[in-house]
């Protein structure tokens, strides 16, 4: 690999680049599903290839292939600056990249089992006895048991001197039931809805899921929500459960702080953000206790890694400092252009894309009461869990949630279940309602595997430390 990478360094430069870094990666999946009794799904799949990017007359050139032999290397190589050139021609700016030490390096996800090693037959047992549970309950119509595993093993190396070696393992399973009957139908799922609770980490994470000791439970909550009440409309106390926490993190303030979205640069697709740059240590984004984080250092987080695919090491930014907005996701470019220094940021989703700005570990950080106290402190309210939509501008500023499920708070006590609980806000509204956070004894970091952003689309996993908080005076059942 060293030759085939000095090759391309070669290349480039004699085209004219000024700077050329390369990544070459071996991505390995499996996808494990069982649907109403049958084997909907068994998916392996393996890719292998080389990327490299090129700065060339001051801009952006990348050009990728899946033949990794030294003849692909040089036409690539040489490609990737033509494409630069090209660019060059209507660049209104320079790249300019923050500087950054080159570094030496290897990470691999701390694992006990490697899922690739575990037999499909164990693995096919588990979802099975799993999804029969829920099947047998009477009313279920619909039963779903998944798992889910990614391995990344990737060589990044530019031209400053940077080289690192990563092995990236993902993996994750879950369940979902769907009720039908009395003209409705409704869906619960466990640990979380979207295929459920992924982690970085090993197949010992499954078992940790007890998804057999959970179906029965899923299934009973999906056929309850029939002939539960429908969630009522007015404006109330709300406490978001954390995995529907983690989708409010991700919407409302991951993506408004990647700093290409608030420099316009994936404004065509994504959006924009109401984070400009005027905003940075003046807007009071939430309450005092609000305290976010970008963290890729945690622990089994789906945003944790070594380093970004700059070369970057992982490392913790404060976003909201209590309540204060302070800080943004960013790549070496764009901090170049702000003044800030680079905080590992940068991903691609595989070797044939190139690195965009996407969000790591966003975490709100834990508070002081335990959740059960959270529920006491509550005189009337209604506690929501896992989510099942959502639509937000493209600012990131009006949002719509809807989850699986609601629940009564009546003096403190958890009561009746509620059925088709939606709320809606202004992001900094709803984050300055905020006025209790339970503790780290509830805090949980939940994996989203399936974030989109970028033309041709990427799909990166990414990570929310959160424990379920309180909202005052949110308006509910906003769909009626």
């Amino acid at each position: 690999m060293e030759d085939l990478i000095n090759l391309s360094f070669n290349t480039a430069k004699t085209h004219g680049a000024t700077y050329t870094d390369v990544r070459i990666a071996k991505f390995k999946t499996q996808s494990i599903a069982i649907k109403n009794g049958k084997v909907e799904e068994i998916l392996d799949s393996e890719s292998y290839g080389f990327g490299i990017r090129t700065i060339v007359n001051g801009a952006w050139g990348f050009a990728s292939s899946f033949n990794v032999n030294k003849r692909e290397v040089q036409k690539i190589a040489a490609l990737s600056c033509n494409i630069a050139k090209a660019s060059a021609s209507l660049k209104n700016k320079s790249v300019i990249l923050s500087p950054v030490k080159p570094l030496k390096g290897n990470y691999e996800t701390p694992m006990t089992i490697d899922p690739f090693t575990v037999p499909l037959e164990d693995k096919l047992s588990i979802l099975s006895e799993t999804e029969e549970i829920m099947r047998k309950k009477n009313g279920v119509k619909i039963s779903e048991a998944s798992m889910n595993f990614v391995l990344k093993d990737q060589i990044f190396a530019n031209t400053e001197g940077a080289w690192i070696k990563q092995k990236i393992m993902m993996s994750g399973a879950g369940i979902e039931a769907t009720a039908i009957g009395e003209g409705d139908m409704q869906v619960r799922s466990y640990p979380n809805s979207h295929g459920g609770q992924f982690i970085t980490g090993g197949y010992e994470f499954i078992n940790t899921l007890r998804l057999k000791d959970n179906a029965e439970k899923v299934a009973d909550e999906a056929v309850a929500l029939i002939t539960a009440k429908e969630c009522p409309s007015k404006k109330t106390t709300i406490i978001l459960d954390g995995s529907q926490l983690g989708l409010q993190v991700h919407e409302s303030i991951g993506h408004p702080v990647e700093l290409d979205r608030v420099l316009g640069t994936e404004a065509s697709f994504a959006g924009t953000s109401f984070l400009t740059p005027d905003k940075l240590g003046h807007l009071k984004i939430g309450s005092d206790i609000v305290n976010i984080t970008a963290d890729a250092t945690i622990p089994t987080g789906l945003g944790t890694f070594g380093y970004d695919d700059e070369g970057v090491p992982a490392q913790r930014t404060d976003i909201v400092k209590n309540g204060l907005f302070v800080g943004y996701l960013n790549s070496r470019e764009t901090a170049a252009e702000t003044g800030q220094l680079p905080n590992g940021a940068m991903r691609a989703d595989g070797w044939n894309r190139t690195p965009l700005i996407r969000m790591t570990n966003v975490n709100l950080l834990p508070g002081k009461p335990s959740f059960e106290e959270l529920i006491s402190d509550t005189k009337d309210g209604v506690y929501l869990e896992t989510n099942k939509s959502w639509s937000i501008d493209d600012k990131r500023l009006n949002f719509q949630f809807g989850t699986e499920a609601g629940w009564e708070i009546k003096n403190g006590k958890i009561k009746r279940m509620l059925k088709n609980p939606n709320y809606t806000g202004i992001t900094p509204k709803f984050w300055n309602s905020c006025d209790a956070i339970a503790n780290e004894d509830s805090w949980i970091v939940w994996g989203t595997p399936n974030c989109g952003k970028g033309e041709p689309m990427q799909v990166i996993q990414t990570g929310h430390g959160t424990s379920p908080a309180r909202f005052r005076n949110i308006q509910i059942g906003v769909g009626k």
